[in-house]
């Protein structure tokens, strides 16, 4: 059973930095892509950050220039550094990934860790 889990979050002052973490379990094989999403209070939920198997990123504009998503070192983890945080910031956040094979999708969900940006 894969299983993906998110630390990191926190509260920081506005300006400040986070460094969110995924691990993931239960996959012999290398996702496809890895991504970020966020959802805040009586919002949809709305994709942050991806990298996929090339290395190739995107972002959602909001966050161009101050966040940055990477592989880990570790197989299957993911990372989303978090610059110049904002108020707007704040949401739950969630690990994505997908797993392709053959004809066959998947993709995973975190539990979610809090970002609390103070102003």
């Amino acid at each position: 059973q894969v299983q993906l889990q998110e630390s990191g979050g926190g509260l920081v002052q506005s300006g400040g930095s986070l460094r969110l973490s995924c691990v993931t379990s239960g996959s012999r094989h290398r996702f496809d892509s890895m991504a970020w999403y966020r959802q805040a209070p009586g919002k949809e939920r709305e994709l942050v950050a991806e990298i996929n198997s090339s290395g190739a990123r995107q972002y959602t504009d909001s966050v161009q220039g101050r966040f940055t998503i990477s592989r880990g070192n570790a197989f299957n983890t993911v990372h989303l550094q978090m610059n110049s945080l904002k108020p707007e910031d704040t949401a739950v956040y969630f690990c994505h990934s997908v797993l392709r094979i053959a004809a066959h999708t998947a993709d995973y969900w975190g539990q979610g860790t809090q970002v609390t940006v103070s102003s």
